[in-house]
């Protein structure tokens, strides 16, 4: 009988629990939970006999992967997966997988909520501004960026993206501009929203030098990931760009310079809040407890990552 480890700091929703339990006591797997657990040392301790490992946040370093004698698969419930060593799972045969689509109107809604409470000064009470007839651009146009721009035209926006994957006719059949260059979109747009990995490529990719060519009133957003973002270029465009805004569920190393220094033109809230609600908390947790059996059973790496 395959046993499954859910290692979650940050827990499931008990209706998406309810929802894996289900799938597993179907499919007739062992399971147990781990929970809102103090350090590596305790991951370490439960992933020693698993066969299968499904994650949140939580950080699957070399050392939980070397502790895992009969680990065969580490599921990333959620899009990103730069909490898990590739390198390691890679060396040692283990397939990772993450559940991509299933947080993606959730992390959408966010942005347009943000975009929302600072286009209106916060609820301040003072008048602000609306949506309507203002331009998005969509920085990576994957299921994220797809639905911010299903949301923002029905908010009445001018929707933009660039992505060089995905392609052109295909951005452009959703009624979406599309950019070449990204300095251009940069350049074009009132919003630009972030939804680009952290990967080689891109940490600290959103720079001065790109950020500058935004309109001197320009807002940014970022559901993706604080390390895409120059961190001390930042602040220079704070600096040097007076009407720019910064708006983000991944607060920078940096947050509390900001808040001293450009009181009300930025906004992060407490965590990373792209897939706090309850329908994604069931849509990722069921899809990767189903991802987990369909590899076990079928050898399905649809998935995969590494």
């Amino acid at each position: 009988m395959p046993k499954v480890l859910i290692a979650t700091v940050k827990p499931f929703a008990k209706a998406a629990v309810d929802q894996i339990k289900s799938v597993f006591d179907k499919a007739g797997y062992e399971y147990l939970f781990l929970e809102k657990y103090n350090g590596e040392s305790e991951l370490i301790e439960a992933v020693k006999d698993v066969d299968a490992m499904i994650i949140r946040s939580d950080k699957v370093t070399p050392a939980v992967i070397d502790a895992a004698g009969n680990l065969k698969i580490v599921v990333r419930a959620g899009a990103g997966y730069d909490n898990v060593n590739l390198e390691a799972a890679t060396a040692k045969g283990i397939t990772v997988m993450n559940t991509p689509g299933q947080n993606s109107n959730a992390v959408a809604e966010l942005v347009m909520g943000m975009m929302v409470f600072q286009a209106r000064n916060h609820f301040n009470g003072t008048s602000g501004s609306e949506l309507k007839g203002k331009k998005i651009g969509i920085h990576a146009y994957g299921n994220v960026g797809k639905n911010v721009a299903r949301i923002a035209k029905g908010f009445g926006m001018e929707v933009a993206a660039f992505d060089p994957f995905v392609p052109k006719e295909t951005i452009e059949a959703d009624g979406v501009q599309v950019f070449d260059k990204v300095e251009d979109m940069y350049a074009d747009c009132d919003y630009v929203s972030l939804h680009i990995p952290a990967n080689q490529h891109t940490i600290k990719s959103i720079n001065r030098e790109l950020l500058l060519y935004m309109k001197d009133n320009a807002v940014l957003i970022n559901t993706a990931r604080k390390e895409v973002i120059n961190e001390d270029d930042l602040i220079k465009v704070f600096e040097e760009k007076t009407g720019f805004q910064y708006l983000a569920d991944v607060a920078p190393d940096n947050k509390a310079e900001i808040a001293e220094k450009f009181e009300g033109r930025f906004f992060f809230t407490p965590k990373k809040m792209g897939a706090q609600t309850s329908e994604a908390n069931i849509n990722a947790g069921k899809a990767a407890a189903n991802q987990i059996i369909g590899f076990i059973e079928k050898g399905d790496t649809t998935f995969k990552v590494n």
